[in-house]
């Protein structure tokens, strides 16, 4: 006859929900082990993850879960002696099922010693970590998938910038001296203005060239380069430029690069639209990733809809470009305004593996 919940001793009860802890978890394999490594008891949450029922594996060593190679160099053995030895020992590695398929596992085997400190046992826990591992895989795969694609981009912009300064320019100068020349010596209007026309072609391809390529970025500092941008370009517009930074890590070259492209569009359209006075950049690690923001004085943007906050749709090619290098990165973009205060764009980037969703 079954005892009452209130003639259970307190060991009796605990020993109860023990057991029907063990036999309510799906997520985990956890089972024991006696001093020999046999198994010696069964969950769930083992069956699901390993694929052998109680009947099938009870009493079998342990060592079935791992690869032949695994086996073969000792691996279970030597796990449960420094179990043994410092009291618990933690692994991942991959696992085999009882179909011979293999599985990425986080195992962990504590000793289990009796009051006179005795060794008894073992007990083992084990997650199946396989989907996490492959999304990691994925999302390693697409930061170098990124990371090659913006040293292509900054490659073929150096080609380029190398290209139109050393060639196109050089060429337009020496027509420009030669304009010069013979309008010096036929007086003649025409010739001065198409000069004129031919030097100001010459400003805005070395402005091109120096967009393309920028004095100022070096991929190994990030903060170095918006500081000397802010300094040697955006303050030579007429505003007035505040750096802001708080990082305490350093972004990879690439998201570097990314960062300051996407930082570098936002400022050229604060000179072309804002009509600002001054703008504020800052730099602040968060989240696992980069959060930069770029606030400006100027005309601010209507945006759709009665809320003066909310995220503008319609973005320009300029938006466009920003929105997709930060998407790239799995990062995110958002830009809001108020109509006559001006106009904030910020932007997230991840350091590492993609971090949380945008807000």
């Amino acid at each position: 006859m079954a005892m009452l919940p209130s003639e259970q001793t307190p060991d009796h009860r605990s020993a109860v929900l023990f057991e029907l802890f063990m036999h309510s978890v799906v997520d985990y394999a956890i089972y024991l082990l006696d001093v020999d490594g046999r198994v010696i008891s069964w969950n769930p949450g083992a069956e699901r993850i390993k694929g052998y029922s109680g009947e099938e594996i009870l009493g079998r060593h342990f060592s079935v879960f791992y690869t032949e190679a695994d086996v073969a160099g000792g691996k279970p053995a030597a796990e449960l002696l420094v179990a043994a030895e410092m009291g618990s020992h933690e692994d991942e590695g991959w696992r085999v099922r009882r179909d011979g398929s293999r599985f990425w596992a986080n195992t962990v085997i504590t000793a289990l010693r009796d009051e006179q400190g005795a060794l008894v046992g073992f007990g083992k826990v084990t997650r199946d970590l396989t989907e996490r591992r492959k999304t990691l895989e994925e999302r390693t795969e697409r930061r170098q998938a990124f990371a090659h694609l913006v040293r292509a981009q900054e490659t073929e912009r150096r080609r380029i910038a190398w290209d139109v300064h050393d060639d196109s320019i050089q060429s337009m100068i020496a027509v420009s001296m030669r304009l010069q020349m013979l309008a010096a010596q036929r007086r003649d209007p025409a010739l001065m203005q198409l000069d004129e026309a031919i030097q100001g072609a010459i400003r805005r391809l070395r402005i091109l060239v120096a967009q393309l390529r920028p004095p100022a970025l070096n991929d190994e500092d990030l903060v170095a380069s918006v500081r000397d941008y802010l300094d040697e370009v955006v303050a030579g517009w007429g505003l007035d430029c505040t750096l802001r930074h708080d990082l305490g890590v350093k972004p990879p070259p690439d998201l570097v690069v990314t960062a300051f492209r996407i930082l570098q569009e936002a400022l050229v359209n604060v000179r072309k639209h804002a009509n600002a006075r001054t703008v504020v950049v800052s730099l602040t690690g968060r989240d696992g990733g980069l959060l930069v923001k770029i606030a400006d004085d100027g005309d601010g943007l209507k945006p759709d809809g009665e809320n003066a906050h909310e995220t503008l749709s319609g973005e320009h090619i300029g938006m466009a470009s920003m929105r997709e290098r930060a998407e790239a990165a799995q990062g995110w973009f958002r830009i809001s305004s108020r109509p006559g205060e001006g106009t904030s764009v910020a932007f997230w980037i991840p350091l590492g593996p993609p971090g949380p969703a945008r807000t």
